[in-house]
């Protein structure tokens, strides 16, 4: 199990936040799944897929002696705060660098922080012992820095947890039963994740009529515009629709298959749960045109 890649535990998609004492609940980070393996001085970074990153991030030197087992593996989620909350693309950014020299300036522009949720093995296995108890002896060999930190929960009641998830920008909750047991490389409904829906202003890329009216809505990135991020198909009114498409009619590029492609003159808010490692938004929602709105502020909120 030592020093191997592991699948770890996968968490299932929750419709909504709830209170339940048989549960506890954890911030959801937002970041990469990293599994870290310790053996005295040695230090090695798994990411949920195998792959070996420990020479990508510097500070996990540091982090050998802040692991007082001298044996362990911790599932982790690596990420990098900004402005309190932690920011996804931070992170992957860290994860892309190959060059030593950038890896090395990044410790410094883009700290990473691993936050531990669990631990599966230290001088036995652990994963068919209760998630408090593992908790338990989460909490006894880490010593808490800015490069590793175990994570904060609460028990039975989410709502607190759930309004400063939101206050914060955080990407949701997690909801783990308190007596759940380890099971690598399995979904289960023990664990699960209550993703916050969020507000963007987008640019009105194109528009579809078949099989169903949809927007295709677009963002500017820093190193790339007019992308776009999604295909918006619930929230819209007969009103909504009607006056859309007698302006989109004057401001039409072209057809490309089922798409209509037009000038980009337009913006709309829309609601989203989530988004892909491509910044492509999911669980999207129609909420209003904004005729006001200057396309050119349209960028992704990093």
């Amino acid at each position: 199990m030592l020093f191997s890649p592991l699948k770890p535990m996968i968490v299932s998609i929750g419709k909504e936040a709830f209170d339940d004492d048989g549960f506890i609940f954890e911030p959801k980070w937002d970041g990469w799944r990293i599994l870290l393996h310790k053996q005295g001085t040695r230090l090695e970074a798994f990411t949920r897929n195998g792959h070996v990153v420990t020479s990508k991030f510097p500070e996990l030197k540091e982090v050998i002696s802040s692991i007082k087992a001298d044996t362990a593996i911790l599932d982790c989620e690596g990420v990098c705060i900004r402005d309190g909350r932690s920011v996804f693309d931070d992170f992957s950014f860290r994860g892309r660098i190959s060059d030593s020299a950038k890896m090395k300036a990044a410790v410094r522009t883009h700290p990473a922080t691993f936050v531990a949720f669990d631990v599966l093995f230290t001088s036995s296995e652990h994963l068919k012992e209760p998630l408090l108890t593992r908790k338990d002896r989460l909490n006894e060999i880490i010593r808490s820095t800015n490069t590793i930190t175990p994570t904060a929960f609460i028990e039975g009641r989410r709502k607190d947890l759930s309004s400063w998830s939101i206050e914060n920008d955080m990407e949701g909750i997690v909801a783990k039963r308190k007596d759940s047991k380890y099971v690598l490389g399995t979904e289960t409904k023990d664990w699960l994740k209550i993703k916050n829906f969020k507000t963007i202003d987008t640019m009105i890329l194109g528009y579809r009529t078949e099989p169903q009216f949809a927007l295709v809505v677009g963002l500017h990135f820093k190193t790339v515009r007019y992308k776009p991020v999604g295909i918006v198909e619930f929230g819209f009114g007969v009103d909504d629709k009607r006056a859309f498409l007698e302006i989109a009619k004057q401001i039409q590029i072209k057809m490309d298959k089922e798409t209509y492609w037009i000038e980009p003159r337009l913006c709309c808010r829309i609601q989203y749960q989530d988004r892909t490692d491509h910044h492509q938004l999911r669980m999207t929602i129609f909420k209003g045109f904004l005729f006001d709105k200057d396309p050119e502020s349209c960028y992704w909120t990093y």
